[in-house]
């Protein structure tokens, strides 16, 4: 059902969470990103995962960050019955370009305190050398 945009993308959220608070999943991977002389760095919030839940990779230029985790997530517990959950539980990913040139190698990645904090090192595009492509004719 559309809803005009008044409402929000949230409608029935607001309404519902009273006196609760809704925990959205856009709230997951808040980045902040920073440009120093000789890199960037990128400070990635991930709230409730461990750093086994996290993957970084790089492929074609694009660095993406995926995490995932998968709690218990039944209705009941040894205290009873839930009647609202709010913590996460799934997965997610971002992906940032880095460019062509960047190597795994080259990227440093550390997980502390619910923040992962990657630098990533500035590289010039190397200029492509224009190759001669000149058919030779014998003759």
């Amino acid at each position: 059902m559309l809803m005009p945009s008044i409402f929000g993308e949230n409608l029935f959220d607001d309404w519902m969470s009273f006196p609760f608070r809704n925990f959205n999943t856009n709230s997951l991977m808040k980045t902040d990103i920073r440009e120093t002389d000789g890199s960037f760095e990128l400070d990635i919030d991930m709230p409730g995962f461990n750093k086994e839940d996290l993957k970084a990779e790089l492929k074609e230029g694009y660095l993406t960050i995926s995490a995932s985790t998968n709690k218990d997530n039944g209705e009941k517990d040894e205290n009873g019955r839930y009647i609202r959950r709010e913590r996460y539980v799934g997965s997610c990913s971002r992906s940032f370009y880095v460019g062509e040139d960047i190597k795994q190698d080259d990227i440093k990645a550390k997980f502390e305190n619910g923040i992962l904090k990657i630098s990533v090192p500035k590289k010039e595009a190397q200029p492509k050398v224009e190759e001669d492509k000149h058919i030779a004719i014998e003759g």
